[in-house]
């Protein structure tokens, strides 16, 4: 499979120097960790800090969303390998202003391990208090009665929303962690892969799917789903996803939700927009109101095709915030 690298071992330094280069404006890396990014905007003293991160190959999660109204900071990883402690310690260092700071990350072990290590060395070392969320929005990973168990995906996009703009806002540490808690509680992701994608390192695909397969809740790293099939048009793939968020976490006639989605690098707009067809006829004919939504890549897979849809029930303090302007490389909302 073919890629515009140089040395594969180099892949991810190489991405950071050019991304880098690309939006001096909008972020800096630290001195003390080359992996450690910040906004190059001055933080004001008293703003909780927002920290974010995982592994490379997600983008434009994780690094493409610091900026105003988002993360003030991300710790790099490897290609889908979580960051270690100590770029997570450094940029926690650099946003901290006084009232605390906030992880946001994803339900896997190694950032559960990493980001907690991270947490317990700025209290010791520096007497900075952290309040972590970890993500748990992938309907396919676990049952519901083990939701405490699901992965992170592309409902961290809306997390980091939540929890960004309420910062700039300047709501104190306990409300941050309340409002993205209350986001990620009411947010369900569901996917459908139907290519693999392959790692720098090796060239080859990272697992197999036949020309005619598809296969539903497949993980952003490949996980196995919950089914693999025959392709079906978009419309019954649609259909599929959202019927099992919607068995997850019931949305009464004349709520409101926030859509998401989202491409997993391959897959085109074309095939996006598609989607978000029949996902909004779904939601309309069941008298689900659709308060904002979001079509592309968001949180992807290096080039892996398929996309997933995400769902946020929102409420009068949710859509404030989810409106609320932001400014990234990656992704800008008036």
């Amino acid at each position: 499979m073919k890629k515009l690298i140089n040395n594969p071992v180099n892949v991810v330094e190489e991405m950071i120097d050019g991304y880098l280069k690309a939006y001096p404006n909008h972020v800096r890396r630290l001195e003390g960790n080359e992996r450690s990014l910040v906004t190059a905007r001055d933080l004001p003293e008293g703003k909780v800090g927002i920290v974010i991160g995982g592994g490379s190959g997600h983008e434009p999660a994780f690094m493409g969303y610091v900026g105003n109204g988002m993360a003030d900071g991300v710790a790099v990883g490897n290609i889908f390998a979580s960051p270690p402690p100590d770029p997570i310690l450094e940029a926690t260092k650099a946003v901290h202003k006084g009232a605390g700071v906030v992880y946001i990350l994803g339900n896997y072990a190694g950032d559960i391990m990493n980001f907690g290590m991270a947490a317990e060395l700025a209290d010791i070392e520096e007497g900075i208090r952290v309040e972590s969320i970890v993500v748990t929005d992938d309907v396919a990973s676990a049952p519901k009665y083990e939701k405490e168990k699901r992965r992170g995906i592309a409902g961290e996009f809306f997390v980091t929303k939540v929890a960004g703009a309420a910062a700039v806002k300047g709501y104190s540490l306990e409300d941050v962690v309340r409002v993205a808690t209350k986001t990620n509680e009411n947010t369900r992701t569901m996917g459908v892969g139907l290519t693999p994608c392959s790692l720098p390192q090796t060239g080859k695909p990272s697992f197999e799917l036949e020309e005619n397969e598809m296969e539903i809740g497949l993980g952003h790293h490949g996980e196995p789903g919950v089914e693999k099939g025959v392709i079906k048009p978009a419309d019954e793939v649609a259909e599929r996803l959202v019927h099992d968020i919607l068995e997850d976490m019931p949305i009464e006639k004349g709520e409101k939700v926030a859509v998401l989605v989202n491409g997993l690098g391959s897959t085109t707009q074309m095939e996006l927009y598609i989607m978000f067809r029949r996902v909004e006829q779904i939601l309309s004919e069941k008298g689900i109101g659709i308060y904002r939504s979001y079509v592309g890549n968001y949180s992807t897979s290096l080039e892996m095709g398929g996309c997933s849809v995400t769902l946020t029930k929102v409420d009068d303090e949710l859509v404030h915030l989810i409106d609320f302007p932001a400014d990234c490389p990656m992704y800008v909302q008036i």
